[in-house]
């Protein structure tokens, strides 16, 4: 179960965190550290460009080649500027668009007979087909996927990780409160692009730091455990006796 996989992480984590000084931790950047004998944050045995899938997409998200990174970067914050400071609707930026291209082809046909061109040699814009149906086949897979999770935390009478997720998306909801969709994809999209790299750099204070925090949320959820989910077990075992 995910939920006993992440308590022996944690368990690990927790044990290391006391027997070392939690300052050292930050100052120890060679091969023995603990975050290298831990194999790194949350038990990971793969560099961050293989986590997030290796290829030209992580080398994106890494600024590999900060020329490309940066653009993709800035193209997103234009859009977001566009659509929500500027107020443009998706619409009308797509009405202007095909306006500009149509006005160009147009430009480029007229001009062909003063250049003595054939106006077949206009360049004319073309979307492949696999493009929208790759598109479609990955957003439905990951839908069916969540969609599948969350059906099985419902159906699987977990309590605690049922009430995981019922927080984690009522925080969502809280969230989406605050700002627009478009906002949270936008800050979501620059999180991606900006946490991988910050924590490539600074790999082993963010896991030193990361052991420290979960050790402590252990502690806190023992507790937890001890005073309430302890009390509604026995509440059930109690009604299984009586019946």
């Amino acid at each position: 179960m995910p939920e006993n996989m992440f308590d022996n992480i944690v368990e690990s984590l927790a044990e290391s965190v006391s027997k070392q000084n939690p300052a050292a931790l930050y100052r120890e950047e060679n091969p023995n550290s603990v975050a290298h004998r831990l194999d790194r944050l949350l038990n990971r045995q793969k560099t961050i460009h293989n986590v997030l899938g290796g290829g030209k997409s992580a080398d994106v998200l890494l600024w590999r080649n900060k020329k490309i990174s940066s653009s993709v970067l800035a193209s997103a914050t234009a859009i977001w500027v566009l659509f929500e400071w500027l107020n443009y609707h998706f619409l009308t930026l797509l009405s202007i668009a095909l306006v500009l291209v149509m006005l160009a082809q147009f430009i480029w046909s007229s001009a062909s007979g003063f250049f003595r061109r054939s106006s077949s040699e206009v360049p004319r814009l073309k979307i492949p087909e696999e493009l929208f149906v790759n598109i479609g086949m990955a957003v439905g897979s990951e839908v069916n996927r969540a969609l599948g999770f969350l059906q099985d935390v419902a159906l699987s009478r977990d309590l605690k990780q049922f009430l995981v997720v019922v927080a984690t998306l009522w925080a969502a909801a809280i969230i989406g409160s605050w700002c627009n969709f478009l906002t949270v994809l936008y800050v979501g999209f620059v999180a991606m692009h900006t946490l991988p790299v910050l924590y490539e750099r600074y790999e082993d204070q963010v896991d030193g730091f990361a052991i420290q925090l979960l050790g402590q949320f252990r502690n806190h959820y023992q507790k937890l455990d001890a005073g309430i989910f302890s009390k509604i077990a026995e509440a059930k075992l109690n009604a299984k006796k009586r019946e």
